[in-house]
C-alpha cells in the first residue's frame, strides 16, 4: 500500500493559494483515477483507490501545514505503511512555476509542512516538489505562499498537475528519476 500526501491548509480562504499546491495535485489525482469520496480520518481527508494495480491512500491533512506530520504518522501507523511507500506532494518556492523535482529524503528547506513530517516520520519519504516561484523580497514569503496564482501561472500549473497525475504509475513503479524524466519530456 502507498500513501500519497498532498500538503496544504484547510479552509476556503486557502483553497487556491500557492501553499495549497499539494491539495490541488490531489484534486487532479482524484479526477484521473477512481478514488473513493473523502472520509475524515487521522485529522485528514483520506481517499482510497488504485493506481496501476497498486492500492493507494490519498491524504490531505486538515491540521494546517505546520502540523501535517501528525496526520501522516497516524495513518502510517494504522495501516503499517513503511516510510519508503510515502509520497508527499508540496509547493516549493525554490522552483519556478511549472517546474518539478522529485527525490527521496532530504531536508525541509524551510517548508514547515515537511519539517513536521520529518519530525514525526523521519525524512526518508519521497518528495514531489512543485514550483510556485518566489517573491522578490524574502520579507514577503508568507504573503506570497498564501496568495493565488495569476491567470498565466494557473494554466502552467494545471498542465503540470495533469502530468503529475498521468505519471504517478511511473513514480510508484520506477522511482523519482524516471518520473522526473517523463514529466520533463512532456512539459515543454
Amino acid at each position: 500500500m502507498f500513501l500519497i500526501v498532498g500538503l496544504g491548509n484547510p479552509g476556503n480562504e486557502y483553497k487556491n493559494t500557492r501553499h495549497n499546491t499539494g491539495f490541488m495535485a490531489t484534486d487532479e489525482i482524484v479526477r484521473r483515477y477512481n478514488f473513493s469520496n473523502a472520509k475524515s480520518a487521522f485529522n485528514a481527508e483520506v481517499m482510497s483507490g488504485e493506481i496501476d494495480g497498486n492500492k493507494v491512500l490519498l491524504m490531505r491533512p486538515q491540521t494546517y501545514m505546520n502540523n501535517s506530520g501528525q496526520a501522516v504518522r497516524a495513518c502510517m501507523d494504522f495501516y503499517k505503511i513503511p516510510v519508503n511507500n510515502v509520497y508527499v506532494i508540496h509547493d516549493d518556492m525554490d522552483l519556478p512555476v511549472g517546474k518539478l523535482k522529485a527525490k527521496v529524503a532530504g531536508g525541509a528547506g524551510g517548508h514547515n509542512g515537511l519539517r513536521s513530517i520529518d519530525a514525526h516520520c523521519t525524512p526518508n519519504y519521497t518528495r514531489v516538489r512543485i514550483g510556485v516561484g518566489k517573491p522578490n523580497n524574502k520579507d514577503q514569503v508568507v504573503d506570497w505562499v498564501l496568495s493565488g496564482f495569476g491567470s498565466s501561472d494557473k494554466k502552467i500549473l494545471q498542465n503540470l498537475l495533469e502530468l503529475v497525475a498521468d505519471n504517478l504509475p511511473v513514480l510508484l513503479s520506477k522511482g523519482t528519476g524516471e518520473f522526473t524524466s517523463q514529466i520533463a519530456l512532456k512539459n515543454k
